[in-house]
């Protein structure tokens, strides 16, 4: 295997350059027509930037941290759990249920009021039930962030209000923030509870002894502006201004945008503008586009001092990669596969690679395997031979 590797170096580079799919009335929104200071917008399935603004820079997040306090509720809790409200918790500022210290309530209510009214005191007894106070809560933010694959997220609340400490400040970027939603609706395996929670406009409940009683309403009013809304979030605070991060599912299409900075207080409706905008934008110039799939045909190889043949044909498995594309998009098809190889070669060798190139960048790169096995010529097949033809 290290000669078939070594022999990359002489490999055929093809390059083949097309465009998949051309969609002309969507027409990109300029940065100046985002009010938002960050923003982004990416393919819920694959994670793949349609659109940002400032995308990578670190920014406060207000209460869209809440999505990451309700997956980890979700996969980690138990809705039937009795949640006892600390004195730290009960404190909390507004947003607030009003919870009082001692008072009990199951885990479920408290993940309502926390979405749909983005009540800050129930996220606080949610953290401190679910990782036995915030601080460990924290870590266990920071930890599925990781996991998911963040590099400039920090959590240091569980409700997104303002905070720094010796590490860092509560941040992240719109591109990540995005990321983390795609995470809840695509890949948790509490998605579908997620969206159920989301999903949700009214809840009524009380507190585990029945004195007290509340109702809450989604605050998400974006969920009734489009057709197709299936999650969001919204957040403000004075240093992350107002916020915003959702999921929108169109003809089999998922789409997702975070928003951070967008206005400060008398610019409440901006996050609904630029929502509308870059939902719109995203549906009307994206469509699905098959790039790869198992029937592209790759080149065969040359093998050198084989016994059974004297070449070998080549494959692909497990491509299926289908993109959400527009007409300006561009994809390459690179093959890193020699020209040549010595023997022996077996059936199922990686004996180079497919790179799928998207606007220039590298999105995936694909193992290519011989399809079959060649044994290399030795001195006792040569006395073989020999032996063969003088008994003949």
């Amino acid at each position: 295997m290290k000669k078939i590797l070594s022999l990359f170096l002489a490999a055929l580079l093809c390059i083949c350059t097309y465009n998949p799919y051309v969609y002309a009335d969507g027409k990109r929104p300029d940065n100046s027509e985002i009010y938002s200071l960050s923003a982004a917008m990416i393919d819920g399935d694959t994670g793949r930037v349609l659109y940002e603004k400032n995308g990578d820079d670190i920014r406060a997040m207000a209460s869209t941290t809440k999505i990451m306090t309700l997956i980890l509720a979700l996969e980690y809790g138990n809705d039937e759990d009795v949640v006892t409200v600390s004195s730290y918790a009960a404190k909390m500022p507004d947003v607030q249920l009003g919870i009082c210290e001692g008072e009990q309530y199951y885990m479920r209510d408290l993940i309502y009021s926390m979405m749909l009214e983005s009540h800050n005191d129930s996220a606080v007894a949610i953290a401190e039930h679910v990782g036995g106070d915030v601080s460990h809560f924290a870590c266990m933010m920071n930890q599925k962030a990781s996991e998911i694959g963040l590099s400039h997220t920090y959590f240091i609340t569980p409700n997104g209000l303002d905070a720094k400490d010796e590490k860092g400040t509560h941040s992240t970027t719109a591109i990540e923030l995005a990321l983390i939603m795609k995470y809840c609706i695509m890949d948790s395996p509490a998605a579908d509870k997620f969206i159920a929670v989301c999903q949700t406009r009214d809840y009524s409940f009380s507190d585990y002894e029945g004195n007290r009683h509340f109702s809450v309403h989604n605050k998400n009013r974006f969920l009734d502006m489009m057709q197709g809304v299936i999650a969001g979030k919204t957040g403000f605070t004075a240093d992350a201004g107002y916020c915003y991060v959702a999921a929108l599912n169109r003809d089999g299409r998922t789409y997702i945008i975070a928003l951070l900075g967008c206005g400060w207080p008398g610019n409440k409706g901006y996050k609904w503008a630029d929502s509308k905008k870059l939902f719109e934008y995203g549906i009307a110039a994206y469509d699905k586009a098959v790039v790869i799939n198992n029937d592209y045909k790759t080149c065969s190889i040359d093998v050198l001092n084989g016994i059974e043949g004297d070449c070998t044909e080549t494959y692909i498995k497990d491509a299926d990669i289908n993109l959400l594309m527009c007409g300006d998009d561009m994809v390459e098809i690179r093959e890193n596969i020699p020209e040549s190889m010595e023997a022996p070669v077996s059936s199922g060798d990686i004996v180079g690679s497919v790179d799928i190139y998207v606007n220039g960048e590298l999105y995936d790169s694909l193992n290519v395997y011989a399809a079959e096995s060649i044994n290399r010529v030795s001195l006792i097949h040569y006395m073989k031979c020999v032996i063969s033809d003088f008994l003949l």
